[in-house]
């Protein structure tokens, strides 16, 4: 049997550093505008709102609720060929902004409450989301 590829790992760049640096230690970082205290997620140099390029970062809750799925199964890099099909979820978290992360569960639904955590895969953290119990 032929060795798969490693995973690629991110970027090292300012912008995302914070971003990895705390999902390492199981944190969601999300990025929020200095200016006009609109959040945003994935970082970005500019605040969509007022342009202000200055930027701060706050630990988000990870809870959310699915705002849509969808199931791949097609690997865009031959390292995930052995891990198909999984489901990737978008989730609208409490604090307003929108997550991607892998789905760990059973069929997603549309508005379902979830819980995100991050995973360690060949040595860099990956978000995974999961059925949230409300009671």
């Amino acid at each position: 049997m032929t060795e798969l590829p490693t995973k690629p790992t991110p970027p090292d760049s300012d912008l995302s550093r914070p971003y990895w640096e705390a999902a390492a230690k199981g944190e969601l970082l999300i990025q929020g505008c200095a200016s006009c205290n609109t959040l945003r997620h994935y970082p970005r140099l500019l605040c969509d709102q007022c342009y202000s390029d200055e930027a701060s970062w706050a630990v988000a809750s990870g809870r959310g609720t699915i705002h849509s799925w969808t199931v791949a199964h097609h690997a865009f890099h031959p390292a995930f060929i052995a891990e198909l099909p999984y489901t990737i979820v978008t989730v609208d978290l409490e604090e307003g902004p929108r997550a991607l992360g892998r789905w760990s569960g059973e069929t997603p639904t549309i508005e379902q409450p979830v819980q995100g955590r991050f995973e360690v895969s060949d040595g860099t953290p990956e978000l995974i989301f999961v059925p949230r119990i409300v009671g």
